[in-house]
């Protein structure tokens, strides 16, 4: 396996995993909204006059602050996994032009050879060829 080939599966590879941090990340920004919706309408529960059938203003409360500290958790983990995406995308795009380098190379190197072949001449043989008197002229 060439070296273009290797570094195209690593650019799949990674890829893969970027995109699997990325799927992580919207579930952090999804809790986050779940927990946000929770906090309105525990806030909204204590306003009001009456709290909610079952429910305390203390229990409440204490929910309340169960929630926001919930929020702050998974805030600081979207956070967090928000840096490791950004990481994770420019190493995308590093790979991608190592890989994109690489396989230059290797398509220069298939062209050599393929004209190579197509005069008969493969490096070894040119090299022990003599040069002709009026090459060496300037």
């Amino acid at each position: 396996m060439s070296r273009a080939d290797k570094l195209g599966r690593m650019v799949s590879l990674v890829k893969l995993q970027l995109r699997l941090s990325e799927w992580q990340l919207a579930q952090l920004r999804q809790q986050e909204r779940s927990l946000h919706d929770e906090q309105e309408w525990l806030v909204g529960a204590l306003n009001e006059e009456k709290p909610p059938a079952g429910s305390s203003s203390e229990s409440i409360a204490r929910r309340l602050n169960r929630t926001s500290v919930g929020a702050r958790a998974v805030q600081a983990q979207a956070s967090q996994q928000l840096d490791q995406v950004r990481s994770e995308s420019r190493r995308v795009k590093q790979l991608e032009q190592v890989a994109k380098a690489a396989l230059a190379d290797k398509l220069r190197d298939a062209e050599k050879r393929s004209l190579e072949e197509m005069t008969g001449m493969s490096p070894t043989v040119r090299d022990w060829t003599p040069r002709s008197a009026s090459r060496n002229k300037t």
